[in-house]
């Protein structure tokens, strides 16, 4: 009797992540619960202790518990696959079938529309997972959706940075090599940047598993979450920060100082309206994913605290609350990008009709090899001015030896005159 009362104590703390107290009778006081931590002892039958590894089951630690936080991500979420799935598909179709002339920022965009349209196509599984409040996916795709996200967003931000930087090359060094880029160099590149982005995304694939937490009525909550020690927590979310935005948007910032100082110095300044764009898409994603990373900070803060202060369960609960809706915002930013190319190029709808964001497209591409051709107008005419100085010296030369050999010639005459009037003059005499 013993023996089966322990071992159904044993499979109540694997369901209920409880511990069960019992009272003087000998019998279990459900009643008298607390929350068991990832590593406690159950005892077996037999006298051994082990430990149950599984999540420290609080209801209040679910980052999907909270229901007014989840409805608004859930709605939110649901607007952004309406309207970046069919956007970015249109981007992407406008380039490849519309666009006569691909240019480098045409295929950086290209780059970023799929990467986003990729996210905005996942986007269905998460409002499915906010709105029933439990992962229903399994454990392959909470790793593998999770890990997708998290590297859209080092793609989004690499491109971008990549964007900035051509554009820096373009204003400020047009001949040099990273402006003139052939399309097999850049293609070469992205694929790197691929490569890169998957490699540093592989962490997400360790850290994220799934687990339970008990609901309301009675139940198991399914939670798609990452779960690492402190370093590891510390570790991770440094890392995303750091290399996912603080690094690659300060050197985008740099760029545009660098780009906008250098046009305002120009005497056409209707150019500042060609970087508007790109300059629209960098300042979006800003306002998009700062939130997002500022909560990655709160949780780097809440795992150095000190282990279960008040400081540490303040912060706890501030980022579990608000990593959902700054997620959510964080997925917007990839919907929003084909709204900003419909409205610069307003301009060309009515005369182009569904092809106007090619066009768009091909005038930013047709800006930079302006700029090349009025940079190798600009070298030519200063050779051409440095070999009419040559010429012109070596004209000068020319006449000052001329005048010279003239010079010697008329003296010699003279000389020779001198000496025939001379000889005459002796003969006389």
């Amino acid at each position: 009797m013993q023996t089966l009362r322990c071992q159904a104590y044993s499979r109540l703390r694997n369901v209920f992540g409880a511990t069960f107290h019992t009272s003087a009778s000998g019998k279990m006081d459900l009643n008298n619960t607390s929350p068991v931590s990832w590593f406690t002892p159950i005892i077996h039958p037999n006298g051994t202790t082990s430990t149950l590894s599984g999540p420290s089951l609080n209801p209040d630690q679910s980052i999907v518990s909270s229901m007014p936080v989840t409805v608004t991500g859930a709605l939110i979420l649901g607007l952004v696959f309406l309207l970046g799935v069919p956007g970015n598909l249109f981007v992407i179709w406008s380039v490849l079938a519309r666009a006569r002339r691909r240019s480098v920022t045409t295929l950086l965009i290209l780059h970023l529309a799929c990467a986003d349209g990729l996210l905005m196509a996942l986007t269905a599984f998460f409002v499915v997972y906010l709105v029933r409040s439990d992962w229903e996916f399994g454990a392959v795709l909470c790793k593998l959706l999770f890990y997708l996200c998290c590297a859209n967003m080092y793609a989004s931000i690499a491109l971008i940075t990549l964007m900035s930087l051509h554009r820096l090359l373009a204003v400020t060094r047009p001949q040099s090599a990273g402006a003139k880029a052939s399309r097999g160099t850049v293609l070469k590149l992205l694929v790197g940047v691929w490569v890169l982005v998957l490699a540093l995304s592989v962490p997400v694939l360790v850290y994220r598993k799934v687990k339970e937490y008990p609901n309301s009525e009675g139940g198991v909550r399914h939670v798609c979450e990452p779960y690492h020690l402190p370093r590891d927590t510390v570790l991770q979310y440094t890392m995303e920060t750091v290399l996912g935005f603080v690094l690659p948007y300060s050197a985008i910032i740099a760029s545009y100082v660098c780009i906008l100082r250098r046009i305002r110095k120009t005497r056409f300044r209707r150019r500042i309206r060609s970087e508007k764009l790109i300059l629209t898409i960098v300042i979006t994603f800003g306002i998009f994913w700062l939130p997002y990373h500022v909560i990655n900070m709160i949780q780097v803060a809440a795992a150095l605290a000190p282990e279960k202060s008040p400081l540490q369960e303040r912060l706890n609960k501030f980022w579990k609350t608000g990593r959902t809706l700054t997620s959510t915002l964080a997925f917007i930013s990839s919907s929003v990008n084909p709204l900003l190319y419909t409205f610069a190029g307003k301009s060309y709808m009515r005369r182009e009709g569904l092809g106007f964001m090619a066009r768009l497209f091909e005038a930013t591409g047709r800006l930079e090899a302006s700029r090349k051709s009025r940079q190798n107008s600009r070298e030519s005419r200063d050779k051409d001015k440095k070999a009419k100085e040559a010429l012109e010296t070596e004209d000068d030369d020319g006449e000052e030896g001329t005048e010279l050999r003239e010079s010697e010639s008329t003296t010699s005459a003279h000389a020779n005159t001198h000496n025939r009037v001379s000889g005459q003059q002796s003969n006389g005499k």
